[in-house]
C-alpha cells in the first residue's frame, strides 16, 4: 500500500481484516435472522403476548447491531481510508467503537436469559437455575468492567476482564445444555406415551444442535482474545470478528429453537406440514372434531399435547411444560397413570 509503512500494513491486515470478516458475517447472518422473524410471526400468530414482544425486541437489538457494523465498516474504510492509526484510536474516541463489547454482550445476555427460563420450566428448581444464571450475569457485568478499561486504556485490564467475560459465558452455556438435556432425559423416562417421548427426544437433540454454535463461537472467541498476552499479540485482533458474530449466532439459536416448534410437533404426530398459518403449521392427526384447537398462551416450545382417551376425557401431557408454564413435570408424569386409559388420538397444537 503507497506511504504506508510495513508496520502499518500489517496492522490493516490484522486489524482491519477481522473487521470486514466478520462484519460482513454479521450482516450475512442477519439476513438469515430477519427471515426467521418473518417466519415466527407467520407461523405463531396464537402466541401469547410476552414471546411476540421478546422476539420484537431481540430484532430491535439486531438491526442496531448491524447498523453500527455496516457504520464501522464506513468510517474504517471510507471516511478514514488508509489512516489505520486513527482507526486504532477510534476504541477509545469513539463512543460506538469503546461500547461494541458491551452491546454484543447485552446481546448475549439477552438470548441467555430466554434460554434460563426453557431451564427453569424444565427443572422447576431454582438452586439449579440460579447459579448459571448467576454467572451470566457475572459475564455481564465483566464485560462492563472491560469497557471501561477500554476507555482508560488499561490494556492489561482490558485482557483480564474479557477473559472472565467469555470464560462465564463459555461456561455458562455448556453447563446450562447439558443441565437442560439432562432434564429433558429424566422427564422422557418417566412417560409412556411414544409420542410425548418423541417429542423429548427430539427437544434434546434441539438443545445441542442450538447450543453447539454458539458455544464454538465464544470458544474460538476466547482463545484469541488471549493471544495479546502471547508472543504474537497481533493475533488477538481475530477476536474482533468473532466477536461481532457471536450476538446472530445466538439470536439464530433462540429463533430456531422458537420456529421448530412446528417442524418437531407434525414429525412426532405422523402428519405433513400443511401451508395454513395456526400455531403449530399442522392438522395433525384426526381426532373426529373432538378438540377444539386452542393458543398456547406463550408456550415457548411445542404446543401442548392433548391426549384424548377412551373415556371421551382429554388429559393434558404439556411436554413444554420445560419451555413454559402451565404445568410442571411431575403433571406431565402423571397424565398417564391409568393403565385403564388408553390413547388414541394426539393433537399436537
Amino acid at each position: 500500500m503507497p506511504g504506508v509503512s510495513a508496520e502499518e500494513a500489517i496492522l490493516v491486515k490484522f486489524f482491519l481484516g477481522p473487521w470486514l470478516i466478520g462484519s460482513c458475517l454479521e450482516l450475512i447472518l442477519m439476513g438469515v435472522l430477519s427471515c426467521q422473524f418473518v417466519n415466527y410471526y407467520n407461523w405463531y400468530p396464537n402466541d401469547g403476548r410476552g414471546l411476540p414482544i421478546a422476539v420484537a425486541i431481540l430484532c430491535l437489538l439486531n438491526v442496531l447491531k448491524s447498523a453500527e457494523c455496516f457504520a464501522s465498516l464506513w468510517i474504517f474504510l471510507i471516511n478514514h481510508f488508509g489512516d489505520i492509526q486513527y482507526d486504532l484510536q477510534l476504541s477509545v474516541t469513539g463512543w460506538w467503537d469503546t461500547a461494541n463489547p458491551l452491546l454484543v454482550a447485552i446481546l448475549d445476555f439477552y438470548v441467555q436469559c430466554y434460554f434460563c427460563t426453557r431451564l427453569w420450566a424444565v427443572s422447576q428448581r431454582w438452586w439449579v437455575v440460579t447459579p448459571i444464571f448467576t454467572l451470566f450475569v457475572f459475564g455481564l457485568i465483566s464485560m462492563v468492567m472491560g469497557t471501561y478499561y477500554i476507555a482508560t486504556l488499561q490494556e492489561q485490564q482490558v485482557t483480564n476482564w474479557f477473559a472472565a467475560h467469555l470464560g462465564s459465558v463459555f461456561a455458562g452455556d455448556v453447563i446450562l445444555s447439558m443441565t437442560t438435556a439432562y432434564f429433558l432425559i429424566q422427564t422422557e423416562k418417566s412417560v409412556m406415551s411414544k409420542q410425548t417421548a418423541q417429542l423429548i427426544r427430539s427437544l434434546t437433540r434441539l438443545t445441542f444442535q442450538t447450543a453447539t454454535p454458539a458455544a464454538i463461537v465464544a470458544m474460538f472467541n476466547l482463545i484469541f482474545s488471549q493471544m495479546y498476552r502471547t508472543n504474537r499479540p497481533l493475533l488477538g485482533y481475530v477476536e474482533i470478528a468473532f466477536n461481532q458474530v457471536l450476538p446472530k449466532v445466538y439470536a439464530i439459536s433462540m429463533m430456531y429453537t422458537l420456529n421448530a416448534r412446528r417442524e418437531i410437533s407434525t414429525r412426532a404426530s405422523g402428519s405433513r406440514v400443511s401451508g395454513s398459518r395456526n400455531g403449530s403449521g399442522s392438522d395433525g392427526p384426526s381426532l373426529g372434531g373432538r378438540v377444539q384447537p386452542r393458543h398456547t398462551n406463550g408456550d415457548v416450545e411445542l404446543g401442548r399435547i392433548e391426549v384424548v382417551t377412551q373415556r371421551e376425557t382429554t388429559r393434558h401431557v404439556d411436554v413444554t411444560d420445560m419451555f413454559a408454564s402451565t404445568h410442571s413435570t411431575e403433571d406431565s408424569k402423571s397424565g398417564f397413570s391409568n393403565p385403564d386409559q388408553k390413547v388414541y388420538g394426539v393433537s399436537a397444537q
